[in-house]
């Protein structure tokens, strides 16, 4: 990508990406107010990333709250996540709907009361999950490992204490 500042021009090759799966890299030019770029650089530095992979995560995650009306995105120890504004992650809420009972559409009322959320919030979670299924999916598995590895650590601990 080339930004274009007055006579300065800096050329960089944006990876686009979606999650943690990279996809195809496409060469863009972009032009930019200046005071943009500025703070661009500024969140780069204090980050340690990449200008092209910060511009593509910005990108992503705007046009992605964009077309999901009712979701941001939150970072945390594990990485950036998509959550419910002013409410927990998109993952949380899956996994409470996928538990409730009963299943199906009286699923969403259930999830809603169970998690003291509106039902146009869970509404809104499974609509991302629905464009995004695989990317939630990991989010779920990933913290069930670490789920598990943590019981087991606390097992062994208990069992040296035995």
């Amino acid at each position: 990508m080339a930004v274009f500042l007055g006579n300065h021009i800096v050329d960089d090759v944006v990876r686009l990406r979606r999650g943690p799966r990279a996809m195809a890299t496409q060469h863009i030019t972009l032009r930019m107010d200046r005071e943009i770029f500025e703070r661009l650089e500024r969140r780069r530095q204090q980050l340690g990333r990449g200008r092209p992979e910060l511009i593509s995560r910005y990108v992503d995650e705007g046009v992605r709250m964009e077309e999901h009306p009712g979701i941001v995105f939150r970072a945390g120890p594990a990485g950036r996540r998509p959550a419910l504004v002013n409410g927990p992650d998109v993952w949380e809420v899956i996994r409470v709907v996928h538990n409730v009972e009963p299943t199906g559409e009286p699923a969403v009322d259930a999830a809603a009361s169970w998690l003291g959320l509106r039902r146009d919030q869970i509404e809104a979670a499974l609509h991302y999950y629905a464009e995004y299924t695989a990317e939630i999916d990991d989010w779920i598995a990933g913290v069930d490992e670490e789920a598990a590895r943590a019981q087991a650590i606390w097992q062994r601990r208990q069992s040296a204490l035995a």
